[in-house]
């Protein structure tokens, strides 16, 4: 005999998934506006200048729950995150708040979720001056910032913690950022942490300039 924990262990060692349907976080709108991919061959050299947004699902015993993160693309900073239990346009929009403390992007990149589309979050992005940028549809590659991250998040904190409710995955993912911004050197930032990339770029020579997917 052996618990439901173990079972999760094992499966993922295996590369064992079950086929049934898992959450659609990318789920459009069949009204709601897309707007054009505008990272295409852009040279991303500074902090501030293209955010990328997204969600992912967390499966707990307790049912399911949703983390919105929004990270600056060039110094891989998680400027903020929401973890809720809906995938509620207005998560996504919380998350955009806690990030204005730190900056104003030029550009945010999402994909064409119903979230990322909505009259509610293309208004917010309007008002501070901010471009709106969408994947192109089955292209996830077009946000791989945030994509990795979510590989990162997941491989190294959520399926080796399995989180039993709510209340551990708050603390624990906050406790993962707060370590991913601020002490996880990364080799691509020349194993500079993020925090210093994002708050000290002004002072010191910048890294070379990264280029969003083709």
């Amino acid at each position: 005999m052996i618990n439901k924990k173990r079972v999760h262990r094992l499966m993922r060692m295996l590369g064992i998934q079950s086929v049934a349907p898992k959450p659609n976080t990318s789920t459009p709108a069949r009204d709601n506006k897309n707007f054009p991919y505008l990272l295409r061959g852009l040279s991303i050299h500074k902090p501030n200048q293209v955010w990328a947004i997204d969600i992912t699902y967390i499966r707990l015993p307790t049912g399911m729950v949703y983390l919105f993160a929004l990270i600056d693309w060039y110094s891989r900073y998680v400027v903020g995150w929401t973890l809720a239990n809906t995938m509620c346009a207005e998560h996504a929009l919380c998350t955009l708040e806690k990030a204005l403390k730190h900056g104003t992007p030029e550009i945010c990149n999402a994909d064409q979720g119903s979230q990322f589309t909505s009259d509610d979050w293309i208004k917010m992005l309007t008002l501070h001056d901010i471009k709106v940028s969408h994947d192109g549809v089955g292209r996830c590659i077009d946000n791989i910032r945030i994509e990795r991250f979510w590989r990162t998040l997941k491989y190294e904190d959520i399926h080796i913690r399995d989180y039993a409710n709510v209340t551990e995955a708050r603390q624990g993912i906050s406790e993962f950022i707060a370590y991913y911004n601020n002490e996880r050197p990364h080799q691509a930032l020349r194993y500079n942490r993020p925090r210093d990339v994002y708050l000290r770029h002004k002072r010191h020579r910048v890294l070379p300039a990264t280029t969003a997917a083709a």
